[in-house]
């Protein structure tokens, strides 16, 4: 036999739910992410250390060294 929930049930549920939600879109758990102004320093950081890599491997330095590696590793395998 399937029970089915009473009113009192539901409405309990409903209640709860009711509570949670107030719960959160009030000041308890408001601060959960990043602001705006958090975004923008992250992008700008995200950024800075794209271009600090891009420069780093577009040294002629390091595409040497980057050429050797992937020529020895073809020299092994093939």
């Amino acid at each position: 036999m399937v029970r089915t929930s009473t009113v009192r049930e539901r409405h309990d549920r409903l209640r709860w739910s009711r509570a949670r939600w107030a719960l959160l879109t009030t000041g308890a758990c408001r601060d959960r992410g990043m602001s705006t102004a958090e975004y923008a320093v992250g992008t700008i950081a995200a950024c800075a250390f794209a271009a600090l890599l891009f420069k780093v491997v577009t040294s002629p330095d390091v595409q040497q060294m980057i050429t050797t590696l992937i020529n020895r590793a073809l020299t092994v395998a093939g």
